[in-house]
């Protein structure tokens, strides 16, 4: 969404790291999701080249548009911060191994070739529910590769960003 900040609503924002506006209409500071219980938890800000703009990065509370839909813009929110959060989970299991009954854990303290072995086994799987239309255990599959693809990354010291950085420069 686009929204007026004065230098009151910015400093309200970044005490309580929910994105408050200035409301020119009301004359008075209004919080996003004050009403509608819809917040707008901040997650980083930057400024942009000529200082007169700043771009917010949210997790949304619900939708962002008071139309109900997920942005002012009608594009769907989606939640990659997820990943971040997840990728940073992986790297906790890697770093702290021992004494840790997870799952991950488990992968890392039996070593590369294991981790890998499980990226391809859940290759084979997906592949195999692509053949089908069962949403359910194809998503599921989906889900089980990317989440041993993340393990895999972290064991040889990468994340997904770096993938990703690769990608934009293959895009030109």
């Amino acid at each position: 969404m686009l929204g007026y900040m004065n230098q009151a609503a910015f400093d309200k924002t970044l005490e309580e790291n929910v994105i408050t506006f200035y409301s020119r209409s009301k004359d008075r500071l209004w919080t996003k999701g004050e009403t509608s219980g819809h917040f707008l938890h901040l997650v980083s800000w930057k400024v942009d080249c000529d200082q007169d703009t700043l771009l917010f990065r949210v997790h949304p509370q619900g939708p962002v548009c008071h139309t109900g839909s997920d942005t002012c813009f009608d594009e769907p929110n989606v939640n990659l911060n997820f990943l971040e959060k997840l990728e940073t989970v992986i790297r906790q299991r890697r770093d702290e191994p021992e004494g840790t009954a997870s799952y991950t854990a488990s992968l890392f303290r039996k070593g590369i070739n294991k981790v890998a072995q499980k990226v391809g086994e859940e290759a084979v799987e997906l592949v195999i529910e692509a053949k089908d239309d069962n949403e359910t255990l194809f998503l599921g599959e989906a889900a089980d590769l990317l989440f041993h693809y993340l393990v895999l990354l972290a064991a040889k010291g990468y994340a997904l960003k770096d993938v990703v950085t690769v990608l934009q420069a293959r895009n030109k």
